[in-house]
């Protein structure tokens, strides 16, 4: 079993740390964004915005049915004080969050011709939605299991075990698998039976990295009903409405557009969503990786007290204000020429995707404080902001969506998830006197912000150049990177290639091409302003808490 950390060795060289290994489990959501535009190219708006809709209810109904228990374990099994103890928190944890899961799948499967009703697609889906409602329902257990086992092992600061869970097992053998079934004849059936294979992989190899980390032969010793089913309970109950908020912002949105919208209009509504919600998510994937690691973190150290989660809160919160602006800055100046991509009439979900980039950089800005408060603040202090954020987007949506459409129901998951990450903040700096807002935070954001704007105009740039100006600038780029990394210049070279195989070998529709090469383009744009961001934005201090070895390859120092 893997060593644990102390408390006292716990700083901002573990966050960092801990941030960047989850940051690249995470990249399985790159990966889907990637994804996408194949799977609405092969199966339509309308049918992938169905699809869209049954994986957002079974996303929501697995984060209300699991109790809470994903967000308990940052707080129980950290405190531990044995193996026995953590094993038995694991034990409550899989009973709580799974067996309920469970039961709703049979439910469901037992009276899928009336929940069918309640989602909306075109004929053809409509037709056959009980029987895809009847196989599909069983993603709900497994993801439930996926969920718990993932939280289990970072609450033992292992956060780079999901990188081979999430990225190439999740993703890659569900996008093989759909792929594969579509062109053996399985139709709209692909993206069901795939999922379902992908996420049965996924839930053997959790249990083995389970095995490798906890004591599982302690399993079934010691009382059922013990103090940690008891903790796990309460601190499960304790988050539930936070982490039910969370997940209403993500999924609610697309469930809502597919039930007020009839007919296909609401299964496309729902893609489109889907599709300006997945784009956003890059930037909301800075703040998930803080937010996966400080709620363990922040629950080892705040039993020497509340002072020492000061520094980490701060450390983070610059982090991600200066990753955070220059990436929606640029994606957001990328939009007109990366939704084309997704398929036939995804650009309707341009404002969509500002209104979403927008609300996803707010949350990161204050993204630190959500995961602190769960562990350093009393249980009730966390429902203020989630229930605050959620009524409000309900009502905004609920009065406008019927008019306005998908517009008006981004406006709202906006407002809301504003809302939702700002009131944590104000919460932590009045009952337990953290603020991240000081004077370092202040110069990192302006500095950060100048960076985002000066990459947004470059790549508004280069959507009006012409492509000889372009490679010819690229070849200037590759040439003064060689002055200082030659990794760096081969980086760039190997764009320059994928660009000329793009437009000269590959035979595709004339318009998608260009934009294909335009986003290659557009790469090194991105790229650049973060690490601009991180080397002038970041006080040095910072860039030294990321590792010396780290921040000299990289050159932040």
């Amino acid at each position: 079993m893997a060593a644990k950390t102390t408390d006292d060795d716990i700083g901002t060289r573990d966050v960092a740390k801990g941030a960047g290994t989850t940051l690249l489990a995470r990249l399985g959501s790159v990966l889907e964004v990637v994804a996408q535009p194949l799977y609405i190219w092969l199966f339509g708006l309308a049918g992938f915005g169905f699809y869209g809709a049954l994986w957002a209810a079974i996303n929501l109904t697995q984060n209300v049915a699991n109790l809470g228990t994903t967000g308990a374990m940052q707080r129980v099994i950290p405190q531990a004080p044995s193996p026995e103890k953590e094993v038995a928190a694991l034990r409550a944890a899989l009973i709580l969050g799974v067996v309920p899961c469970i039961l709703i799948a049979i439910a469901v499967f037992l009276l899928a011709d009336p929940v069918s009703r309640f989602f909306n697609g075109d004929v053809s889906d409509s037709a056959q939605a009980a029987d895809i409602i009847r196989l599909f329902v069983w993603a709900l257990p497994l993801w439930s299991f996926i969920e718990v086992a993932t939280s289990a092992l970072r609450s033992r600061k292992l956060f780079g075990a999901e990188i081979r869970l999430r990225l190439f097992w999740e993703q890659m053998i569900r996008l093989l698998m759909v792929v594969g079934l579509f062109y053996t004849g399985w139709s709209t059936w692909a993206l069901y039976a795939g999922h379902l294979l992908s996420l049965t992989a996924t839930c053997f190899l959790c249990l083995k990295l389970l095995a490798k980390n906890f004591e599982l032969r302690l399993m079934f010793k010691g009382r059922l009903y013990d103090d940690m089913f008891r903790a796990t309970m309460k601190a499960g109950l304790a988050v539930l409405p936070t982490n039910i908020a969370l997940r209403l912002f993500g999924d609610g949105p697309a469930i809502a557009l597919n039930a007020i919208l009839p007919g296909a209009n609401g299964a496309v509504a729902t893609s489109l969503y889907i599709v300006a919600r997945k784009i956003s998510s890059l930037v909301q994937l800075v703040r998930t990786a803080f937010a996966y690691v400080l709620a363990p973190l922040a629950s080892a150290l705040v039993t020497g007290g509340k002072e020492r989660v000061s520094s980490i809160y701060g450390f983070s919160t610059r982090i991600l204000v200066t990753l955070a602006l220059p990436l929606a800055a640029v994606l957001g100046a990328m939009g007109p020429t990366i939704l084309p991509v997704f398929g036939p009439g995804v650009e309707q979900a341009l404002i969509a995707l500002w209104i979403l980039l927008a609300a996803r950089t707010f949350e990161a800005v204050c993204g630190a404080a959500a995961p602190i408060q769960q562990v350093v603040s009393a249980h009730h202090h966390q429902l203020v902001g989630s229930i605050t954020g959620v009524v409000i987007a309900v009502l905004i949506g609920g009065y406008f969506t019927p008019t306005y459409g998908l517009n008006a129901m981004a406006c709202a998951a906006a407002i809301g998830l504003a809302l939702a990450s700002a009131i944590p903040v104000i919460q932590l700096k009045l009952h337990d006197d953290l603020d991240p807002f000081e004077w370092p935070l202040l110069s990192v954001l302006g500095k950060a912000a100048l960076v985002a704007i000066a990459g947004a105009m470059l790549v508004l740039l280069i959507q009006m150049l012409p492509q000889v100006a372009l490679r010819w600038i690229l070849l200037g780029m590759v040439l003064v990177a060689l002055r200082f990394s030659w990794k760096v210049a081969i980086g760039l070279a190997l764009l320059g290639v994928v660009e000329w195989s793009l437009e000269t070998q590959i035979v595709m529709p004339a318009a998608l091409l260009s934009r294909l090469v335009m986003i290659v383009q557009m790469l090194p744009v991105l790229v650049g302003a973060l690490w601009v961001a991180l080397r002038f934005a970041l006080p040095k201090m910072d860039r030294l808490a990321i590792g010396e070895k780290t921040a000299r390859r990289l050159r932040l120092i």
